[in-house]
């Protein structure tokens, strides 16, 4: 059998891909008379492709995920050696770097208190859904088993994922769907649901109300929510919303559990996007950032409340939590994820995204000034969403194909920006960045710039 080996003929790589691989959220028909683009080097906030090209990154791997920039060695050997000494056991049994990255997570999510491994943001949701409907059947009879989710949010790719997805775009044609999940309006006020109205927030966070009512609160178990939307068009929450969220679960019972995947580890400026807000979760799930993606690793994290719900009887076969993850026993992702979290503390990089935070805001509203096809810029720390619209009056969305090709300018210009993608039918329209927490004011005017100068192109 031939040895696995990594040729230097760069044209059999680019032939080899286009023959075998599978990319995600792609259409390969453009493949059969153009390359597939091949990343093949990052260092920093910067990337190269097979043909030798530079890109400043601003989406931290095309999907949020590299937190603390390419090429970090200390993160890689870490990796190596735990490698050799143990790449894996079942995590029915422990390992070191699991026992001490629990601790080092633990002691940053005050009131939160056990870490259950997995290797994906999906498969986290999955076993918070879980957890509900074995909690339901603990303690209620079966009948609170319903979970609510937001209109824009986004919680993975399974089938159950999916049936808690706020993006009709992506779970089209994937039907049927797992039932008991009902959806709850967005929060955006940019796109008010309730046209000009006083306290925004409290009015989306009294709509959630209106359906634990209309539904029965007896029959909704917990709601799911991202802190701050990330693929819907980037919305952190207004003013009065989680405050008012968090009254209404505690007066009906009903768990919190925060969806952390994109916001986790740093990318508004604290450790996790909830804290920004003062909410004091039940559940909460990240993958991502957990290890910037040098590693597979997700978390779910619970409160000692909920982890004590499920060893209450050891003689009852089906008290506890009947769930296993195989890749939730890889060393590799808790042993990467300690070094990402010591970079991160060590670097200072919680200061430096909100300090670029700031500079990012102000640029980009300076942006918004000289080009009308910005209708709203929003986010928190280095996480922001660009809307762009015909007409800022009447605030049309514009064509996706128009949002697009602002991306592929900037994509030539040497800079990789996201969009809104094939999430929602027509508001496919909102530009995404998300720059490495490392980003300083010269990478971010180079992203502005880019941005700038495609704006000018594709509307004026």
């Amino acid at each position: 059998m031939d040895s696995p080996v990594y040729t230097n003929d760069i044209e059999e790589v680019i032939e080899n891909d286009r023959a075998h691989v599978w990319h995600h959220l792609t259409q390969h028909k453009p493949f059969e008379t153009v390359d597939p683009r091949i990343i093949v080097e990052g260092k920093g906030l910067r990337v190269w492709d097979a043909r030798g090209k530079e890109f400043i990154d601003a989406l931290s791997g095309g999907v949020w995920t590299v937190n603390v920039g390419y090429g970090r060695t200390r993160i890689a050997d870490a990796i190596r050696e735990q490698l050799v000494k143990l790449n894996y056991f079942a995590n029915s049994a422990g390992s070191i770097p699991g026992a001490i990255f629990a601790r080092n997570l633990i002691e940053r999510m005050p009131g939160m208190s056990r870490v259950y491994f997995q290797n994906s943001g999906s498969e986290a949701n999955e076993k918070a859904f879980k957890i509900v409907r074995q909690i339901a059947h603990k303690r209620y009879g079966g009948k609170k088993n319903r979970i609510l989710y937001r209109e824009r949010d986004y919680h993975g790719t399974t089938i159950s994922a999916l049936s808690a997805c706020g993006q009709p775009q992506r779970y089209e044609q994937y039907g049927p769907f797992t039932p008991g999940f009902i959806e709850v309006p967005h929060c955006l006020e940019y796109r008010s649901q309730w046209g000009p109205c006083e306290d925004y927030g409290v009015r989306a966070a009294k709509a959630i109300e209106e359906i634990i009512v209309r539904e029965g609160p007896d029959t909704i178990g917990a709601i799911c929510l991202e802190p701050v939307t990330a693929g819907g068009g980037v919305i952190p929450p207004p003013e009065g919303y989680w405050e008012t969220v968090q009254d209404i679960c505690k007066t009906y019972d009903i768990l919190i559990h925060i969806d952390e995947v994109v916001c986790g580890l740093g990318r508004t400026g604290t450790w996790f996007g909830y804290q920004q807000y003062g909410i004091k979760p039940d559940m909460v799930t990240m993958a991502k950032g957990v290890a910037s993606g040098y590693a597979a690793i997700a978390c779910l994290v619970t409160t000692e409340e909920v982890f004590e719900q499920f060893k209450s009887d050891p003689d009852d076969p089906l008290d506890y939590f009947r769930d296993i993850s195989t890749f939730g026993g890889c060393t590799a992702g808790p042993a990467a994820a300690i070094e990402n979290m010591a970079i991160i503390e060590e670097e200072g990089l919680l200061e430096n995204t909100e300090i670029m935070g700031i500079y990012l805001a102000e640029a980009l509203s300076e942006l918004q000034g000289r080009h009308p096809a910005i209708g709203d810029v929003r986010g928190k720390g280095l996480f922001y969403g660009i809307e762009l619209v015909e007409d800022r009056t009447t605030r049309v969305p514009v064509k996706e194909s128009l949002a697009q090709a602002v991306v592929a300018d900037c994509m030539e210009q040497g800079v990789i920006v996201g969009v809104t993608n094939r999430s929602l039918p027509g508001f496919n329209n909102t530009l995404c960045l998300s720059p490495a927490l490392i980003a300083t004011r010269d990478d971010l005017d180079q992203i502005v710039g880019a941005i700038d100068s495609a704006l000018g192109r594709v509307f004026e």
